[in-house]
């Protein structure tokens, strides 16, 4: 008597975690007007894989002022969806391809800047390619929209590659993926849990704090709603999002207040289940990393 609901439930998070109205796109370079580029920019989607919401993310980060060779890989290959979350064999696979895309980029390129944006699933794949990296191998920075591993997974392996920092965009509204659906189906790395995208990272107490204080985790902010973001699982991805927020925050480390407006406490609509409020510091306490806030 379950199998219509579940059936409900597995298509909901195909949608979310796609994109509704989005379309499947080949991943592809988008070059940067100045050549050589100084700046390099990967982008790794979530189990979705490369869809025309990641492609307005970039084009929201180049508007902004990224101005960088831009590198979309798609780790879902042929087959996104739960299997590219559940098979963890593709995992190992993908994320050692990342890995040495890392390290061919600072190979090739030393001393051009090197940052990664990563949803969803997506965070995965960059915190396990990180892991492998050689010890020399830095990036500069890590934006992680909607992480889909669990809290308390130890960041510190990946965190000792990041020169920067590694900001973290969660919301309390993803309910229905990052918290439904993960805790039926598991987080990228397995953990039936409320996704860190949803609450934040928890530092292990065996973690490296040092690391951890690149960790800057940002709460979802209402007043997003005017870029396009109302909190949901691909709300990060919008253009204006990218544009506004995300931009800035790789290009000066700071996080930027929008103009006043009428003040927007909570989304017009919720998704069903969502807090009237977000959660005061909950799990961000105990990952004593920055939260930053406008």
């Amino acid at each position: 008597m379950f199998r219509r609901p579940i059936q409900l439930i597995l298509a909901l998070l195909m949608t979310l975690s796609a994109g509704a109205g989005c379309v499947t796109e080949p991943a592809h370079i988008i070059h940067a007007v100045a050549q050589p580029p100084g700046a390099y920019h990967i982008h790794l989607p979530g189990i979705g894989g490369y869809r025309s919401i990641d492609r307005l993310l970039l084009r929201g980060l180049q508007d902004g002022g990224l101005d960088a060779e831009f590198e979309p890989y798609d780790w879902t290959g042929n087959d996104p969806g739960l299997s590219a979350l559940l098979t963890t064999q593709r995992h190992k696979v993908e994320s050692t391809k990342v890995a040495g895309m890392i390290e061919q980029n600072v190979r090739d390129h030393p001393g051009a800047k090197l940052t990664v944006s990563a949803h969803s699933g997506g965070a995965g794949i960059i915190v396990w390619a990180l892991e492998q990296t050689p010890a020399d191998v830095m990036v500069d920075d890590i934006v992680l929209l909607s992480p889909a591993l669990s809290p308390r997974y130890d960041l510190t392996a990946a965190l000792r590659h990041v020169r920067g920092h590694v900001y973290v965009f969660y919301s309390p509204y993803d309910v229905a993926v990052l918290g439904v659906g993960t805790n039926m189906f598991g987080t990228i790395d397995g953990v039936k849990t409320d996704a860190a995208g949803k609450v934040g990272f928890a530092r292990p107490v065996s973690a490296d704090a040092r690391q951890y204080e690149k960790l800057v985790q940002v709460p979802y902010d209402s007043d997003w709603i005017r870029l396009g973001n109302i909190g949901d699982h691909i709300g990060s991805l919008s253009r204006p999002f990218g544009r506004v927020i995300v931009a800035p925050l790789l290009l000066t480390g700071k996080l930027p207040k929008l103009p006043t407006s009428e003040a927007l406490k909570t989304p017009a609509t919720l998704p069903s289940g969502a807090p009237s409020t977000p959660p005061a510091e909950h799990a961000t306490t105990t990952a004593a990393a920055p939260i930053l806030t406008q």
